[in-house]
């Protein structure tokens, strides 16, 4: 009689059960970072639908192309869109009004080189399409966008590829959605008009008390100059922030930063989610050391306008002609940071 006993089938190949274990685990962690993938595609494509997009763009005679290009952005106190409660919260005011600019920027990519973010004042004296004599570039803006991008592109020489606008309460709702910005602040703020009262130091500033921060003017002695400091500041700061991992990382703030301020935001007919796409890398990276943010040289900054209509910012004629002539030649490399 033999002394061998019989092979259990389920201890043949012990290796087995794990090897099926082994494929599960894997699928699963495949299935996930498939859907991770959807997400990072689907959320900012379905944002872009919501995105408002009008005829931005002036016709007639117009700069040539640059190679780069350069975008147009404007923070509009705009009311119309928010409800009774939301003026309340923001603290605009119930009147709604004609729209104006609290803040007009120029963002030019360049086909090579850092990024430029440009604070034109709002204040700034300019020459107006069909208006005598020089007036404050906020004005242009009453007219619409194209009479504000007819405007710079008279004053500059340099040609608007984009407009970009966002609204009092799709800028509110982007700093609350990447869950407040923290600034530091070498004094402290207190300005009843912007209704703000901030503590010198650094601190977190959700949606409202951000608003109020970038919109001062008396707060600390320096006018328009201080509100496009901050103004640039805070971009800065958002766009970091929004591209952190720890953004991208977290599905539902990802897709609060993508959608919540879509609904305050216009952008131009022409632009393609191509564009937008471009115009937040530039963003990006005026977040970091790969971007320069300045403003248009001034040498006047009590600039006597005529017909009453008070003072204005005057600008360096030189100066600011040479940072316009770099931007149209994409020549970049050699601007800096003021």
């Amino acid at each position: 009689m033999s002394d061998t006993q019989p092979i259990d089938p389920r201890q043949a190949n012990p290796a087995r059960r794990p090897k099926k274990r082994r494929n599960w685990f894997l699928r699963t962690v495949g299935l996930i970072v498939l859907l991770f993938v959807v997400m990072l595609i689907a959320v900012p494509l379905y944002a872009w639908s919501r995105i408002d997009k009008l005829d931005a763009m002036p016709t007639g005679e117009r700069p040539a192309e640059t190679p780069g290009t350069t975008y147009l952005m404007v923070g509009s106190d705009a009311r119309e869109d928010l409800s009774r409660a939301e003026r309340a919260r923001l603290h605009t005011g119930g009147d709604a009004g004609p729209p104006r600019t609290d803040s007009i920027m120029l963002m030019h990519v360049p086909k090579s080189g850092p990024t430029v973010l440009i604070s034109i004042p709002r204040d700034s004296a300019v020459n107006i399409p069909g208006v005598e004599g020089k007036q404050k570039i906020n004005a242009a803006f009453n007219k619409g966008p194209a009479a504000l991008i007819q405007t710079i592109e008279n004053n500059t020489g340099l040609r608007i590829d984009h407009y970009v606008e966002v609204g009092f309460g799709g800028f509110a709702s982007v700093i609350d959605s990447v869950g407040g910005i923290r600034m530091c602040l070498p004094k402290a703020m207190n300005d009843d008009k912007a209704h703000i009262n901030l503590p010198a130091g650094c601190q977190e500033l959700d949606g409202v008390k951000a608003l109020g921060y970038v919109r001062s003017r008396h707060a600390d002695g320096k006018n328009d100059f201080g509100r496009t400091e901050r103004q640039r500041q805070m971009v800065g700061a958002v766009a970091k922030k929004a591209a952190s991992p720890s953004t991208f990382l977290n599905p539902v703030r990802y897709y609060n930063v993508a959608t919540k301020g879509v609904d305050a935001l216009t952008v131009d007919k022409d632009m393609s989610l191509f564009d937008f796409v471009r115009f937040a890398r530039g963003m990006q990276a005026i977040s970091g050391s790969g971007g320069v943010a300045l403003s248009v040289p001034t040498s006047d900054d009590n600039f006597r306008l005529c017909c009453n209509r008070g003072d204005a910012v005057k600008w360096d004629t030189a100066k600011a002609k040479a940072l316009f002539n770099a931007l149209k030649e994409d020549n970049t490399s050699g601007l800096k940071s003021s």
